[in-house]
């Protein structure tokens, strides 16, 4: 029993090293390292040593962040195309597809499943539980699926968290670049103002989309590209929209002023959803916690002299 438990320890230990390396993104660290550290032998002109530099990085960079990039690749290869694309979508939509490939998110995927599974196990065993050796397993099996969803679920809130915050800054966006439009600047400058003016997803995919279209690509095909990495229907009808002005020849100035007075009627008749959905969420609390205590307080009063009374009228 004792060489199971250590196994699982290790298992464990193993799988939350992984993890850490990987939401942590060595991949970016190392680089900037090796970046910096070549800059500071270039300018004291010593001889740079290529082995030594390899070896002045930390152990987690040299070692475990290859061990989990490779076995995220083994995992790969028994891994759906389909599944593949769409986890790619998926942390496109998220934005961290920069930092987090498909690769090393099913490594963490499956090193979740080791750490839940693991754990659990690890708890029957050590544990007073009597369970058959069988059904600790199936548990573990259970908690070990839950830990593979986990990272998706984590995925699925950040995309949710972005595509709303993108969809606050929009309005205000449009403003910017009606402004900017209408002063006589240029729709490029005018998105240079906008990734200027503020440090939100918006503002970084207006970045983005300036920066492809310097590098030789067309305006449209970015401004797509854009509304498909961001995933809100409202970006996707401004790009729409912004793409048959220009090849119809409409006045730029007044298709962005148009698009910026229905983004803000959108947002408000939003805003007044959510206001109507509170009620409805405010009724699980009030059923759940508000009225059971309103109930100990009011009604605990006579209960007590209901029982005085009984036992006056016994006695």
């Amino acid at each position: 029993m004792l060489p199971i438990i250590i196994l699982v320890v290790v298992v464990v230990a193993g799988a939350g090293i992984l993890v850490y390396i990987g939401l942590r993104n060595p991949q970016t660290v190392n680089e900037r390292i090796l970046q910096d550290r070549l800059e500071e032998l270039s300018q004291r002109g010593e001889q740079i040593d290529l082995e030594k530099l390899e070896m002045s990085q930390p152990f987690s960079e040299r070692v475990i962040y290859p061990v989990a990039q490779r076995f995220g690749e083994i995992a790969m290869k028994f891994t759906p195309q389909n599944a593949r694309q769409s986890i790619a979508k998926r942390l496109e939509l998220a934005g961290t597809s920069s930092r987090l490939d498909p690769t090393l998110f099913l490594s963490l995927q499956f090193t979740a499943m080791l750490i839940f599974g693991g754990l659990i196990f690890l708890v029957f065993t050590v544990g007073s539980t009597q369970w058959p050796i069988g059904r600790k397993l199936l548990v573990s099996l259970l908690f070990g699926l839950l830990g593979f969803y986990f990272p998706m679920l984590w995925l699925s809130s950040k995309i949710s968290r972005r595509q709303k915050e993108v969809w606050k800054a929009l309005p205000d966006a449009l403003d910017l670049l009606t402004i900017c439009v209408e002063a006589g600047l240029g729709f490029d400058s005018a998105m240079s103002k906008v990734s200027e003016k503020w440090e939100t997803e918006l503002s970084l995919a207006f970045a983005r989309v300036i920066r492809e279209v310097q590098l030789g690509k067309l305006r449209r095909e970015a401004l797509r590209d854009m509304a498909d990495r961001l995933g809100v229907p409202e970006m996707t009808s401004f790009v729409a929209a912004v793409i048959q002005s220009e090849q119809l020849g409409v006045s730029l100035a007044k298709v962005l002023r148009i698009q910026s007075d229905q983004m803000r009627i959108k947002r408000r008749q939003r805003a007044e959803e959510e206001a109507h959905k509170a009620p409805l969420k405010m009724l699980i609390p009030m059923a759940l916690l508000i009225f059971p205590a309103l109930m100990v307080v009011l009604l605990t009063p006579a209960a007590l002299q209901l029982i005085h009374s009984a036992l006056s009228g016994i006695f």
